[in-house]
């Protein structure tokens, strides 16, 4: 499939009420709808990560639903269908059997769900369970929409290169992290996501919530767009919105070929000790 040369792209920044899906899902519907409206012909949107019950995990297991009885999913494949637009649509807590999984939904232009990729590092540190509670996903991965590749990750996979590097050798465009990160590790948050852009040559959304969380901590409320080269094409800071940004692949592609860094990496990177 050719490639698209210029791609609309717009993220959505908000607040989730803890535990309180319907009132999130309303939230999220008419951040999309005000956003969508400002800013027509958009080809991506790109969501938060657990927008739909906020960061709180004693509070996943009741929030949980199936990919087929989502309520998320249901409102946002409508949107996409409205408004003709593709959708990442953050994560929401997903049931399967016995398991519950922290799971981002693809959905195209029609409504109709491409793919979904679960949260592969579960982050369950300084008093967080997510592992207790939810099962980590076994694979990256890269969906390909329009002729478009884009590396789907979700929060704390942004801490491992390595799911990047594996994506942008894949022949990955776009990089996406969707989060819901905390006030206190703004330097990490900043400083990862643009190493992640610039180390892979690669166009960057790394989108988080905004507001407090059940224990008091606030969300970080710093959402942007990143180019390839680390320049900052739009962000948000502690309020809600939508960030948006037109990427011209072309130009990624033609910095990729006079800078080609990833062919100097070597196979092995065997660590002599002496």
């Amino acid at each position: 499939m050719e490639k698209k040369k210029v791609v609309k792209l717009l993220a959505i920044q908000m607040e989730s009420a803890i535990g309180n899906v319907d009132l999130n899902i309303e939230t999220v519907k008419n951040l999309l709808r005000a956003n969508l409206g400002k800013y027509p012909q958009i080809d991506f949107v790109f969501l938060p990560e657990l927008w739909t019950v906020g960061w709180d995990c004693p509070s996943f297991p009741d929030s949980a639903e199936t990919l087929e009885d989502s309520r998320a999913v249901k409102m946002l494949k409508g949107i996409a269908k409205e408004f003709e637009v593709n959708i990442l649509g953050g994560s929401f807590v997903r049931k399967d059997g016995d398991k519950l999984f922290n799971s981002s939904p693809v959905i195209n232009r029609e409504g109709e769900i491409v793919c979904i990729y679960d949260k592969n590092h579960l982050y369950s540190y300084n008093g967080d369970t997510e592992n207790s509670y939810i099962t980590a996903g076994k694979n990256p991965v890269m969906v390909e929409l329009e002729g478009v590749k884009i590396g789907i990750s979700i929060c704390y996979d942004i801490r491992f290169p390595e799911i990047y590097r594996a994506y942008r050798k894949a022949g990955a465009d776009i990089l996406v992290d969707m989060a819901a990160w905390p006030k206190s590790r703004k330097v990490h948050w900043d400083t990862l996501a643009a190493a992640r852009a610039i180390e892979n040559q690669s166009y960057f959304v790394a989108l988080t919530q905004t507001g407090l969380l059940a224990d008091g901590s606030e969300n970080l409320g710093h959402s942007m767009i990143i180019d390839y080269n680390g320049k900052i094409l739009d962000e948000i800071e502690e309020v809600e919105g939508g960030i948006y940004a037109e990427i011209d692949l072309n130009k990624m592609y033609e910095f990729r070929e006079k800078c080609t860094i990833l062919k100097d990496i070597k196979n092995s990177y065997e660590v002599i000790r002496k």
